[in-house]
């Protein structure tokens, strides 16, 4: 099956709402992208089921503030796939085939444990959330991603154990993504959540943004999104996702323990070994723009302070 083939399976299957078929130059400005009547007309669709009310957005978990540009979003990124440069992963992630695309699940009791992406996305209710992202570096984005809750794909299948964590995989291409030819990382990349954190609502898997197909320097097809944990957290471009008893292996923190935690939750009161976390610098804002206070959980606290109810945060940092 060819790309398009594949994506016009996909669209069929979502519905109308992820448009392939406009530029990324064709975005909707920001004024324009939150005047929902408009915003509905101008992309042609036919419901205004999938696009929220600023009613909505709060019960959806989206945040009101004010999304970066999509030439931000899509040209500032940490893909060391591609390059340890912000700009390299928009210069060579167009190498990477993201059609046809299939993820592995271990630990279920499923007959069939890979499923393509269509496949995956069959029957899922699309939304878009518009989460804040802080990045460990302390550079902060507000992106509208378009997807589902993690716990809406975790709820189809049959758990084989008693899992307490979730284990997730970058695809291995080098002959595709560049920077996995040099040992930059112990590739391929690796991350990991607590089963309650995957399973929170928050918890999103993102297969667009600004209302189109995530870009290949997003993490295309298939990325998590975890608003109120460091970037890094966030997984791109997965292909194997694991239900396991143990905590798993996670790149960032088996690179270096001291700098980066397994939690790796936003916290303006731990500070990174060589910098501060306390305020952080807002992209689109200018070299010399003022910085923002960096807020416990991201601005989430209210959502997921429960989980680490008790727990010692500067231990589990």
């Amino acid at each position: 099956m060819n790309r398009t083939t594949m994506m016009d399976e996909v669209v069929n299957i979502i519905g109308p709402y992820i448009l392939k078929i406009l530029k990324y130059s064709d975005v909707t400005p920001y004024n324009f992208y939150l005047n929902r009547r408009k915003f509905v007309e101008a992309l042609g669709l036919a419901s205004l089921a999938f696009v929220p009310t600023p009613t909505l957005a709060k019960q959806s978990y989206s945040t009101n503030a004010k999304p970066n540009t999509i030439e931000e979003i899509t040209n500032y990124n940490n893909f060391y796939e591609f390059g340890t440069s912000k700009t390299d992963p928009a210069k060579y992630a167009q190498s990477l085939t993201t059609d046809p695309w299939e993820i592995t699940f271990e630990g279920v009791s499923q007959n069939k444990k890979k499923f393509d992406l269509a496949e995956i996305l069959r029957g899922k209710a699309i939304q878009e959330r518009i989460y804040r992202l802080r990045c460990v570096e302390g550079w902060s984005m507000v992106i509208p991603w378009i997807g589902f809750p993690l716990r809406d794909l975790i709820d189809e299948l049959e758990l084989d154990n008693n899992a307490k964590f979730v284990a997730f995989e970058t695809v291995y291409r080098p002959t595709e993504m560049r920077g996995q030819k040099r040992a930059t990382l112990d590739w391929p990349y690796r991350e990991g959540l607590t089963i309650e954190e995957a399973l929170h609502p928050l918890t999103f898997i993102a297969i667009g943004l600004y209302g189109k197909e995530l870009p290949n320097q997003n993490g295309a097809p298939f990325r998590l999104v975890v608003p109120w944990k460091y970037g890094f957290k966030s997984i791109k471009s997965i292909t194997k996702i694991s239900f396991i008893k143990e905590q798993p292996y996670t790149t960032w923190s088996s690179e270096n323990p001291r700098e980066y935690g397994f939690y790796s939750n936003v916290n303006p009161n731990v500070d990174h070994p060589r910098w501060s976390q306390a305020t952080e610098r807002v992209i689109g804002e200018g070299l010399f723009g003022e910085r923002r206070k960096t807020e416990l959980f991201n601005g989430y606290i209210e959502e997921v302070g429960d989980l680490y109810k008790g727990m010692d945060l500067k231990k589990y940092y």
